[in-house]
């Protein structure tokens, strides 16, 4: 069968991507940008693979869309999005998708949602609902799959449990801790999506998904805890406003403002499913909020985490185009250039795809978090992101509070732009050529701010980027 994939880049399109390859479908996926779309995962299914870049806020961008798919999935949403009002970008984006798909010859477009059964719903919850109603046509079969808290390595719901109970032993917590949801392993999620294709009985139908266990935020907690085996104590505060809770998540974990904002707004709703069959009729089986967290940690120990809610861009960066800074430029810059002889190629190398997240930026780590920090003081990401894997990165992947924008190990080649807040935009490059490290920082100021902001940080510089040069050269 021939699909359209859209957030083929995401959380989600990246793990059902390689579901849907493994089964012997033609997958074409839409991108905003194809040079953002890493290969590595799905080379030995190339022939079935083609990318086409499309912009469901832009009308004018989805004239390439194929006409001969048969069934599409729609995993667009802007939640995270910093500007603008989210809501309106969903609905428009959805109407847009209806009208090109009504274009085609697709018969089946599956939708993954949120579970919407509760009379009062959040804006994030009412603004899904909106879209799957934006999606219903005559001309095609509509499938919409509700699902509440996503639990799986890399998913944003893991993380922020994760962050919040390996790094508070005591926590002072909002009263919406006492909210229940029914969590459901990533797994799961993937076996509905891939299941529900082609399937009639589920045409024109909306299913909720969800695992075995029904549960508060607080319970979810703790039973990561026990997971970890780790001791944890929780008392809630009936005082605690939700713009300080939006605070509380932003500054714990790894999640942006706007997107703790909408959390804590969806946070205050129960998310439990309602009962159906469509699990025995496809034969899935449905894990527990415990084994989810355990499958979550094989993958992590493995160093296997296909994809992670933090790789997607913030909404700046998507308005800003971030591909555009894949030229370093020469004029108009402050650099910081040095070089080293190394004794060990590949070692070198290793170590470079290594940098950031566990391991570190090797020298002077406690300057980097105290960066971190300031950064979140002032809106930025922080170092909270990490990384996905501990030694490999292809384009597009966070690394802290870096973006890489070209990686190649044959070509010993790393990029990384900046997505901290800075008054200009900055660079940091590694290449390894005929034996010698070439590390060269690059900083583009903006008006006079940038420049006075440069030149407080310079003493740094040499210490660090001195340092962190040494390390990777394998020099102690």
């Amino acid at each position: 069968m021939k699909i359209f994939l859209t957030g083929a880049t995401g959380y989600i399109g990246k793990r059902l991507l390689i579901q849907l390859l493994e089964e012997g479908h033609t997958v074409v996926c839409s991108v905003r940008d194809r040079r953002r779309f890493g290969t590595r995962l799905y080379k030995n299914h190339m022939q079935r693979l083609e990318i086409v870049e499309n912009d469901f806020l832009d009308s004018q961008t989805l004239n390439n869309i194929p006409e001969d798919v048969e069934a599409a999935y729609y995993l667009v949403h802007s939640m995270s999005s910093g500007e603008g009002d989210f809501a309106e970008k969903e609905k428009q984006s959805a109407d847009n998708f209806r009208a090109a798909m009504e274009q085609s010859q697709v018969k089946q477009v599956i939708f993954l949602t949120g579970i919407v059964n509760e009379e009062k719903l959040s804006k994030h919850l009412e603004s899904r609902k909106r879209v799957e109603e934006s999606l219903k046509s005559h001309k095609y079969a509509l499938t919409s799959l509700r699902a509440g808290i996503i639990v799986g390595s890399g998913s944003a719901s893991f993380e922020i449990v994760r962050d919040l109970v390996e790094k508070l032993p005591v926590m002072i917590a909002p009263k919406w801790l006492d909210t229940k949801c029914q969590p459901v392993a990533i797994r799961n999620v993937i076996q509905f999506l891939v299941g529900v294709l082609g399937k009639d009985f589920t045409f024109n139908k909306n299913y909720d998904i969800a695992g075995t266990d029904i549960l508060t935020y607080k319970q979810m907690l703790l039973q990561y805890a026990s997971v970890r085996g780790l001791t944890r104590r929780i008392y809630m505060v009936p005082v605690m406003t939700p713009k300080l809770s939006s605070y509380w998540l932003y500054f714990i974990t790894s999640t942006s403002y706007p997107l703790a904002k909408n959390l804590v707004d969806s946070m205050k709703i129960n998310v439990i499913a309602e009962p159906n069959t469509l699990a025995e009729q496809l034969g899935i089986k449905l894990f527990s909020y415990r084994e989810a967290i355990e499958m979550a940690f094989d993958k992590i120990k493995q160093n296997n985490v296909l994809s992670s809610w933090y790789d997607s861009f913030t909404g700046p960066f998507h308005a800003r185009n971030v591909w555009q800074y894949l030229e370093v430029p020469s004029k108009g810059c402050f650099k910081d250039i040095r070089s080293m002889k190394v004794d060990d190629e590949s070692a070198a190398i290793s170590r470079v795809f290594s940098i950031g997240g566990n391991t570190g930026w090797y020298y002077a780590d406690f300057l980097w978090r105290i960066r971190g920090f300031l950064d979140k003081m002032f809106g930025g990401v922080g170092l909270h992101r990490g990384r996905r894997n501990f030694d490999d990165l292809e384009a597009g992947d966070s690394v802290d509070f870096w973006r890489v924008l070209y990686a190649d190990k044959n070509e010993k080649r790393l990029l990384l732009f900046a997505e901290m807040k800075l008054p200009g935009e900055a660079w940091l490059e590694f290449r390894i050529k005929d034996g010698v490290l070439h590390q060269e920082a690059t900083f583009r100021p903006l008006g006079l701010s940038g420049r006075l902001y440069w030149y407080a940080v310079l003493p740094f510089h040499g210490l660090i980027f001195n340092g962190m040069l040494r390390k990777l050269a394998g020099i102690e």
